[in-house]
């Protein structure tokens, strides 16, 4: 009986393989990656990456100043909805056609022919610069709570670190993740699930010690927690409450890492899709629960709180001491580390896809698969280190390396919201996968694109209004000026990518009005300006 089981799981497995390759074929793309990625495990990449507490720790100076306690309960649960619409939205079109490429490739067979090479050019570029800022942020608040774990294990807490040493560790963080990412396949699969079981473990943890543990004194009534508006902003108390959706926008993001393993991934029309709602979704509700157990555990002296070197640590402080403290903070900073370990692997997949189109500089170098790990090395390495170089905007203040922060959301937003907008505006066919939401689609979409729109504006206004130089929220700087120069890249005489960037090249043999395009990845060759590619 047990062998025949055996044998019934093995050819499911393998009729399902068979249809994940027939599959990315009718969408122009060869197998060239080992599909090691389970459901459970192409969620894990996806909630590994929000990593609830290590991230809440990280942008709790969005929350507290713009409203307190109140704002941190329930301007996560409004922005929480709300991202669960993106999400959805998001889900149908990687149900439709998972493909590393996702976005910008949807971007592609969705826009009308007028439009579709230049908008899959931005999207791809803002999906690649947002995953790379993605890594510069995640490792650099890890950096951040190392130190934090220093100064607190100090005498008299005196020890502050130095932006010098904080860009040398965090340089050390990046590059380890360079290597774990060079790994094959199934390493990095079941690292997934490792990862998922301690962000779990952790938000259960906190959300049930935190209260048990926590002095009379620093106990919060309901009506304080739960209603107490403190806006110390400077903004209008309208304007700062949505100023607080930013940390739950920074938290709950980079769900399309799901998307870009989809062609690691097993049954991806359906793994995909619902890793990214079932994401998004955990992780509000865990969210929220972990937010209600800081505002009832936080005391009312929110002054102190923000002068601090880590809030989040103040407030654990208060609750388990120092040792106890740095106990929980070692498991945060655990967890932190392997959110990034995660988001690079999410990165490399994305510059890996936009390479195999030809559109990144150097796509000849980046578009080769290691033939010992069957992963993409090379991108590993180029994401790593742009990465790197962006953290050196630490030397610049404050404001500069939190525009990195702020980049990493903008820049994916308008990759996520250009694809939707195209399904429902765009000349197109787009035939739905498994994961459809019928006739929620339009208004679903709409909701989400808006949203996007509405909180993109957002993320590049100050902390404060009027602030001084040193203040200034450089977010339009940095990405102004990084898509500035691939519209330049794009638009540049003779060698720009509008002579001969003809959106996702097939990798394998095909035939399209009588043209044989040819395969093996050769960035040599042209698909003609008229053949779509599987239109979705």
């Amino acid at each position: 009986m047990e062998k025949k089981t055996t044998n019934t799981t093995t050819k499911k497995n393998v009729a399902i393989q068979q249809a994940d390759e027939e599959l990315l074929a009718s969408l122009g793309y060869k197998q060239e990656f080992k599909r090691a990625f389970s459901g459970i495990e192409t969620f894990g990449i996806a909630f590994s990456i929000i990593g609830l507490l290590p991230s809440i720790a990280s942008v709790l100076f969005y929350s507290v100043p713009n409203g307190g306690p109140s704002a941190m309960v329930w301007g996560w649960a409004v922005a929480s909805i709300f991202i669960l619409f993106v999400g959805m939205a998001m889900g149908e079109l990687a149900s439709a056609a998972p493909t590393s490429g996702g976005l910008y490739f949807w971007t592609f067979t969705l826009s009308s022919p007028r439009w579709r090479n230049l908008l899959a050019w931005i999207v791809g570029y803002a999906n690649t610069i947002g995953s790379i800022a993605g890594i510069a942020s995640i490792d650099w608040a890890c950096a951040v709570q190392i130190m934090a774990a220093a100064n607190m294990g100090s005498k008299d807490q005196a020890f502050v670190a130095t932006n010098g040493q904080l860009f040398g560790l965090y340089a050390c963080i990046v590059l380890s993740h360079a290597v774990i990412c060079c790994f094959g396949t199934s390493i990095l699969a079941r690292l997934q699930s490792v990862y998922v079981a301690m962000n779990i473990l952790l938000c259960l943890a906190i959300i049930i010690a935190l209260p048990a543990s926590t002095p009379k004194e620093f106990r919060n009534t309901a009506s304080y927690a739960l209603g107490n508006f403190t806006n110390t902003s400077g903004w209008p108390s309208g304007y700062a409450f949505i100023m607080s959706f930013l940390a739950p926008l920074w938290t709950i993001s980079g769900f399309d890492s799901s998307v870009h393993i989809s062609e690691e991934a097993s049954n991806a029309a359906i793994a995909v899709p619902w890793a990214i709602v079932g994401a998004i979704g955990i992780a509000g509700i865990l969210g929220w629960a972990i937010n209600m157990a800081l505002v009832f555990c936080m005391g009312t002296d929110l002054d102190a709180i923000m002068n601090s070197s880590q809030p989040m640590a103040a407030i654990l402080l208060n609750a388990f001491g120092q040792k106890g403290t740095l106990a929980v903070w070692a498991i945060i900073v655990v967890c932190q580390y392997m959110m990034g370990s995660s988001m690079v692997l999410a990165a490399s997949r994305q510059s890996f896809a936009f390479s195999r189109d030809g559109a990144l500089p150097f796509s000849s170098w980046l578009y080769r698969m290691n033939k010992f790990t069957g992963t993409p090395v090379n991108t590993v390495w180029f994401t790593c280190i742009l990465a790197i170089a962006l953290g050196l905007l630490a030397f610049a203040g404050s404001s500069a390396i939190n525009a990195v922060f702020s980049l990493s959301v903008t820049a994916v937003y308008i990759a996520y919201g250009t694809p939707i907008a195209c399904r429902f505006l765009g000349n197109n066919d787009f035939k739905p996968g498994p994961f459809n939401l019928g006739r929620f689609s339009l208004p679903v979409g709409i909701i989400a694109v808006l949203w996007m729109l509405f909180m993109g504006i957002v993320f590049l206004f100050p902390a404060t209004p009027a602030p001084a130089v040193q203040d200034m929220n450089y977010t339009i700087v940095v990405m102004g000026g990084v898509m500035g120069l691939s519209l330049v890249y794009y638009y540049f005489p003779k060698y720009g990518g509008v002579y001969w960037f003809k959106g996702p090249i097939p990798t394998i043999d095909d035939q399209v009005d009588g043209k044989t395009m040819e395969s093996e990845g050769s960035l040599e060759k042209k698909v003609a300006p008229e053949v779509v590619v599987n239109t979705v």
